[in-house]
C-alpha cells in the first residue's frame, strides 16, 4: 500500500467567489420558488378578474320587526342594479320613504359607479342613510377577494 500526500492549495480569492456564488445561487433559488411556486396561479388568475364576483348579493334590514333585502346585481367590475326584495305591504305602509329613497340612491349608484357624493332631501336623510350602509353590505361581499372563493349569497 501507497499512499501518497497531496496538498492541495487554495488562494482566498476562489474561496471567497465560490461562497459568494453559492449564496447567489441559493437567494435565485429561494425566488423562483416564490414567483412560480404553489399558489401562484391562483392569486394571479384572481386579480384579473375585476372589482367584483358576478353574482346577486342581499343584504337584511330590519324596521319594526319588518325584515326586508337590499338586493345588489354586480357584474365583474360594474353595480347593475339595486332592488328592493321581500318588502310586504306592511312595511311600505309603515314606513312608506323606503322604496323611492331607494329607486333615487339606485340611480345615482348605477350611473356614477360610486357611493361617493349621493343626494337625497333632508326629510329622508335617515332612511337614505340606512339604505346605503345596506348596500354598502352587500357590495362588500360582492368584492371579489383573493383568499376566498367566490360564492352568490
Amino acid at each position: 500500500m501507497s499512499s501518497k500526500t497531496r496538498i492541495i492549495v487554495l488562494h482566498m480569492k476562489e474561496v471567497v467567489y465560490t461562497i459568494a456564488f453559492l449564496i447567489l445561487a441559493v437567494l435565485l433559488g429561494i425566488l423562483i420558488y416564490f414567483m412560480f411556486g404553489p399558489g401562484k396561479s391562483q392569486t394571479t388568475s384572481a386579480a384579473g378578474e375585476g372589482l367584483y364576483t358576478p353574482g346577486v348579493y342581499r343584504s337584511s334590514l330590519t324596521l319594526n320587526k319588518n325584515t326586508f333585502d337590499v338586493e345588489v346585481t354586480v357584474d365583474q367590475n360594474n353595480i347593475q342594479s339595486i332592488e328592493l326584495v321581500n318588502l310586504s305591504e306592511s312595511t311600505t305602509a309603515m314606513f312608506p320613504l323606503v322604496k323611492p329613497s331607494l329607486e333615487s340612491l339606485a340611480s345615482q349608484i348605477v350611473d356614477s359607479q360610486s357611493l361617493d357624493d349621493l343626494k337625497y332631501s333632508t326629510d329622508r336623510k335617515y332612511t337614505s342613510q340606512l339604505l346605503i350602509s345596506a348596500i354598502e353590505d352587500a357590495l362588500k361581499k360582492a368584492e371579489n377577494h383573493v383568499s376566498s372563493p367566490p360564492a352568490e349569497q
